[in-house]
């Protein structure tokens, strides 16, 4: 697929420092896995970096206060899937000069493996391409497994963002930094940084600067969307099939993005929690786009206050345009997966006037990266199929890139289907072993 980039708006503005809000809103849930379960009370002073939450198991991470403030209240917050979540409201110290608390520090060279994973889940760091997969989980090599090969993923395929682009740009002493604790972690032997041709300057610029003592490449590959998914990048890199149903792990792979790399550079040598991260707000409807460093908590609507929408919006995207979600609710706030902002305006969207049959094109089916039929699955979702979707047309594959709905001729909105399929399955799945 080639989508139009529309890069060029942010790829050359340098990473801003954003204004703290007057009100921090944490939900606990900003990750894959458990809930993260509060351990401050209403009332109580909290100095930036402090924690807030504990992690509520293996699969979960903490949460660290992103500003200095009060605890004003701890209630349900809204979030971008529509559900109600514990949350702590912290009211910001106006005359703060938020400096960050500093830790237990992790040195790469005399920690062990397991020290760097905890070191890692303790710094709350998950997947910051937009997945939020808790990142020491993704770490731990199975038993019976090995890592040769660690990809750190700067392709950044998504239309109108350039968060990771910049990353490169500005961060690589933290990258490489990240790269010796992810070694140590993983056993592997060897790095490829993958980058897409579309960023160049910072291939050029992260290749003259690789430690002669790290076994790192940097590897261009050609602009294609979506070859940031793990399971393509893999292939590209490596010419290696992850199987159905696997991670890159089944052929001695491990997948990293490049921001998430230079956060654990940023943060483990200082034994620091993450709270904040560079985020792109672009699009139509932004007066000033940019790439910013954005408190973790800060509220939507008073992001977009600050950068200025333009009075027409009419669809607002966390994530980009293909595999983001647009929000339905401006009281949403920045969370550790929120990659990108993109702004659209009404003369800027163009909607289809009607949902027509499915006419049988194969354009889909040509589209999707993992050669499944999303004609079929789309079929299926109609009629409530679900467990004939995983069972037989392996719906669960599916990475919910958005090739296939953009491709359609009679404009089906295949993607959401599948999501909304998917969410299904998984609630029928929970519910069995309760039953």
């Amino acid at each position: 697929m080639h989508p139009p980039e529309h890069k060029s708006e942010t790829n050359g503005l340098p990473i801003r420092q954003f204004p703290f809000a007057p009100v921090i809103i944490m939900p606990m849930v900003q990750h894959l896995g458990a809930p993260s379960q509060i351990i401050v009370r209403e009332g109580q002073e909290v100095v930036r970096g402090q924690l807030l939450a504990k992690a509520g198991g293996y699969v979960s991470v903490p949460q660290h206060a992103p500003v200095s403030g009060t605890v004003r209240k701890i209630a349900n917050v809204p979030t971008i899937s529509g559900k109600m979540v514990q949350g702590i409201y912290i009211e910001t110290f106006p005359f703060s000069g938020q400096e960050v608390m500093e830790g237990k520090p992790i040195d790469h060279e005399t920690a062990t493996r397991e020290e760097i994973l905890q070191g890692i889940q303790d710094a709350g760091i998950v997947g910051l391409g937009g997945a939020a997969f808790p990142t020491h989980v993704k770490l731990k090599i199975p038993e019976g497994k090995h890592c040769d090969t660690l990809i750190i993923n700067g392709i950044e395929c998504e239309p109108y963002l350039t968060t990771d682009h910049r990353v490169m740009l500005e961060q690589a002493d933290d990258i490489f930094t990240g790269i010796r604790y992810l070694l140590k972690a993983t056993g592997a032997k060897r790095v490829i940084i993958g980058i897409e041709a579309n960023k160049q300057d910072a291939a050029d610029y992260l290749s003259a600067r690789i430690p002669k003592d790290e076994p790192v490449t940097v590897q261009v590959v050609p602009v294609k969307y979506p070859q940031g998914a793990e399971k393509m990048l893999v292939t590209a890199l490596l010419g290696r099939e992850v199987p159905s149903g696997g991670l890159p792990i089944e052929v001695n792979a491990v997948v990293v993005n490049v921001a998430t790399t230079a956060e654990i550079g940023r943060l483990l040598p200082h034994g620091r929690g993450i709270q904040e991260r560079v985020i792109t707000i672009t699009g139509p409807g932004v007066k000033k786009k940019g790439n910013y460093l954005i408190p973790i908590g800060t509220p939507l609507r008073y992001v977009l206050e600050q950068v200025g929408a333009d009075e027409n919006v009419s669809e607002v995207y966390m994530g980009g345009p293909m595999m983001g979600v647009a929000v339905s609710n401006l009281d949403i706030s920045i969370t550790k997966g929120t990659s990108g902002i993109v702004v659209f305006t009404e003369n800027a969207i163009t909607r289809p006037e009607k949902v027509y049959p499915c006419i049988k094109c194969g354009a889909c089916v040509d589209a999707c990266p993992i050669s499944l039929n999303p004609s079929k699955l789309g079929i299926l979702a109609k009629f409530e199929a679900y467990d004939e979707m995983a069972a037989n047309y392996n719906l669960m594959d599916c990475f919910e890139c958005g090739s296939c709905s953009y491709v359609c001729p009679s404009h089906i909105p295949l993607v959401q289907y599948f999501r909304l399929s998917k969410s299904i399955i998984k609630k029928r799945n929970a519910a069995k072993p309760a039953a």
